[in-house]
């Protein structure tokens, strides 16, 4: 493993170990150690490290939960280390809540993908006739979908109540939640000259059934960012806004792999690798004000030390 990069974890005595896409979790009873590495996920596995995502990651989360604490209370406890939230429990609720302020996409779940077929109603708002790829909405709309190992299927909140997946109470204060959170989250963009063109949104119940929100906030993991002060002038001209994603990458291995097929994959370009960790730190910098200052290396044993007064014996 090399200095700069967080593969993987394997802490004894921090409790029962899980392992997500990115981050692995410790759960004891009433908290949960969340350890983000610098894992890249795409096609259902994992395709690459990026030096310094992990600290991106749950450092740009930690900032958003505080700038948005007044709209809803967050799962965040302490941060001993610069990869590592110290977490409350809480229960996950199975939909994902995910808001745009824009139609775009390319994926078969896109808003513009149905929008492009000929949909326009989509439950809970209604679409007018003549839009454009990419163009903003005249509200920003609310597009939910469960949560599944497999396939995301987005349904309407109406769908989701009547399949009872939520309830009717919670999916309405979910999605007025959420709407405010995105609102937030595009001023404090906008301000950057950023757009945040879409996100979604995790949440859970706490021991006292409070709702949380829980995992990550507004990181280029869940969220679309793209260039402000470009959009306009490309958008009139029909070309795609400046996007700070990782789409570049993906496309590398669709071009030189078969990613969902190939038990092997090549190893990724270290140059791609490079310039995506570089989008990272940019638009971390970019939305705190703050430069990116890269935590102790090895990072396992920094990590191991700024945890230790969190094992359970």
């Amino acid at each position: 493993m090399e200095q700069n990069v967080l593969t993987d974890t394997n802490l004894v005595g921090y409790g029962e170990k899980y392992v997500g896409k990115v981050r692995d979790v410790y759960r004891q009873p009433e908290r949960l150690i969340l350890i983000t590495t610098d894992r890249h996920s795409s096609f259902d596995r994992i395709i690459a490290h990026i030096p310094w995502k992990g600290q991106v990651l749950n450092q740009l989360s930690v900032w958003w939960f505080d700038q948005t604490k007044d709209i809803v209370p967050n799962h965040v406890i302490a941060i001993p280390d610069p990869n590592v939230t110290i977490a409350r429990v809480c229960t996950p609720l199975p939909i994902e809540a995910v808001v745009r302020g824009y139609i775009t996409g390319v994926t078969d779940t896109s808003l513009w993908t149905h929008y492009a077929k000929g949909k326009r109603d989509f439950g809970n708002f209604t679409l007018p006739d003549g839009l454009q790829k990419n163009q903003k909405l005249e509200r920003s709309v609310f597009t939910p979908s469960t949560k599944s190992d497999t396939h995301d299927q987005t349904l309407s909140p109406d769908e989701m109540v009547a399949s009872n997946i939520i309830s009717r109470g919670l999916i309405d204060t979910i999605e007025a939640v959420a709407t405010a959170l995105y609102e937030r989250g595009a001023a404090v963009a906008a301000e950057r000259g950023l757009i945040l063109v879409d996100t979604k949104y995790e949440f859970g119940i706490d021991a006292g059934g409070e709702l949380m929100l829980i995992d990550e906030l507004h990181t280029p993991d869940s969220s679309r960012f793209w260039e402000a002060s470009s959009y306009e002038e490309r958008f009139a001209q029909g070309m795609e806004p400046e996007y700070f994603d990782k789409e570049f990458l993906r496309l590398w291995f669709k071009e030189h792999s078969d990613p969902y097929r190939d038990e092997t994959l090549p190893q990724a370009p270290a140059d791609m690798v490079e310039e995506l960790s570089r989008r990272y730190l940019s638009i971390a910098e970019r939305i705190t004000g703050e430069p990116f200052e890269p935590g102790a290396t090895p990072i396992l044993k920094r990590i191991a030390d700024n945890i230790s007064s969190y094992a359970v014996h």
